[in-house]
């Protein structure tokens, strides 16, 4: 159940709640780094008190907006692996994980862009993610190689390529446009995404891929 669609929260979990959204809204539009425990609370309506009641510091609030804030794909993706040889087939599951990345991408850029501004906070943030038992970033091509692997011994993709790599290359497509997207905003030149569409980009991308996967007629 979504958590739109979930009964009403009430008591700390809305508080914990509201904690999430007022980080989620302030590390996007102020920044990790300038973005405070302070700030959050008084976003959040409540006190600074109640905030670590909930919490242990900023570093693990912004890991939970991560999960909790942020479009997900990483459950598609572990769930791959399972579905290979289905009738859906390698298009239609690779293109439903393109368009789940773009969105992730372009939800979780703009907060995490500071880490790489700070090697002392994206130490701690690595070390917060190992602390909470939470997966970090490789897994995204871990598990799509696993997926693309599966479909290679079934012979519905080409056994001569390399899985990891393809599996780079399409999360690499994502980001990539996840940036443009960001950088652009309203105001993108022509021609500077193309696809236009993010449905297409998804279609056309996927597409460019399996027409290098595909196993040759006959074989």
């Amino acid at each position: 159940m979504s958590r739109d669609a979930a009964a009403p929260l009430t008591g700390g979990a809305l508080t914990r709640s509201r904690i999430l959204d007022a980080a989620a809204l302030l590390m996007t539009t102020v920044g990790l780094t300038r973005t405070t425990t302070k700030q959050i609370a008084r976003e959040a309506g409540c006190s600074e008190a109640a905030l670590y009641k909930h919490f242990r510091n900023k570093e693990e609030i912004f890991v939970r907006v991560l999960h909790e804030r942020v479009p997900q794909f990483s459950d598609a993706l572990a769930r791959l692996p399972d579905q290979a040889g289905d009738e859906r087939g390698p298009a239609g599951h690779l293109q439903e994980v393109t368009l789940a990345a773009v969105r992730f991408y372009r939800r979780a850029f703009p907060m995490a862009a500071s880490l790489f501004a700070s090697p002392e906070l994206l130490a701690t943030h690595r070390r917060k993610l190992d602390e909470l038992g939470t997966v970090g970033p490789q897994t995204a091509t871990q598990h799509l190689a696993a997926y693309l692997k599966a479909e290679q011994a079934l012979g519905r993709i080409s056994a001569g390529l390399d899985p990891h790599a393809a599996a780079g290359l399409l999360i690499g497509a994502c980001f990539h446009r996840a940036f443009l997207d960001l950088f652009f905003g309203a105001e993108a030149p022509e021609g500077a995404l193309r696809p236009e569409g993010e449905e297409e980009f998804a279609a056309e991308t996927v597409r460019a891929l399996l027409a290098g996967l595909t196993p040759p007629a006959g074989r």
